[in-house]
C-alpha cells in the first residue's frame, strides 16, 4: 500500500515493457505518456518546465527518426552532447570538484541598429 492508502503497482520490467510494445502498441504509448508525466510530475515545480521541454525534445527526435533505432541513436548523441558541451554535466562536476575554474560568461556583443540605404524609401527604425 501507498500512503494514500492506494494498493502499490508492480513496475514493469523491461521485458514487461517488450511484451507490452509488441502485443499492444497503443497500450504501450498510453503507459509510456503516463509514466514519464508521473515523473515530471513527482520533480520540484521548478525543474518541471525544463523536463518538459526536454520530453519535446526527445519526442521530436523519436518522431523524426525513419526506425526506432534512428532514434534511439539520436537521443543517444542528445545525452552524450549534455554531457561533453561547454558547461555540460562534466564541465559542472569538474567544477564543483575544483578540478577546473568556472567557464566564463559567454562574451557580450554590441547591437548595431540596421539603417536604411541612402535614398531608400523604406521605414526607418523607431528608438
Amino acid at each position: 500500500m501507498t500512503g494514500t492508502g492506494k494498493p502499490r503497482r508492480r513496475s514493469m520490467s523491461f521485458d514487461d515493457w517488450v511484451q507490452l510494445a509488441r502485443t499492444d502498441p497503443e497500450a504501450f504509448e498510453a503507459r509510456r505518456l503516463a509514466h514519464i508525466e508521473a515523473v515530471i510530475a513527482r520533480a520540484p515545480a521548478d525543474k518541471q518546465r525544463r523536463l518538459r521541454g526536454l520530453q519535446w525534445q526527445i519526442d521530436q527526435a523519436r518522431r523524426r527518426a525513419p526506425t526506432p533505432l534512428s532514434a534511439c541513436l539520436r537521443i543517444s548523441r542528445m545525452m552524450w552532447e549534455s554531457i561533453l558541451a561547454r558547461d555540460g554535466l562534466l564541465d559542472r562536476l569538474e567544477q564543483f570538484s575544483g578540478r577546473r575554474p568556472p567557464a566564463p560568461p559567454p562574451p557580450l556583443a554590441r547591437v548595431l541598429p540596421l539603417r536604411a540605404p541612402r535614398g531608400s524609401k523604406a521605414p526607418r527604425p523607431r528608438h
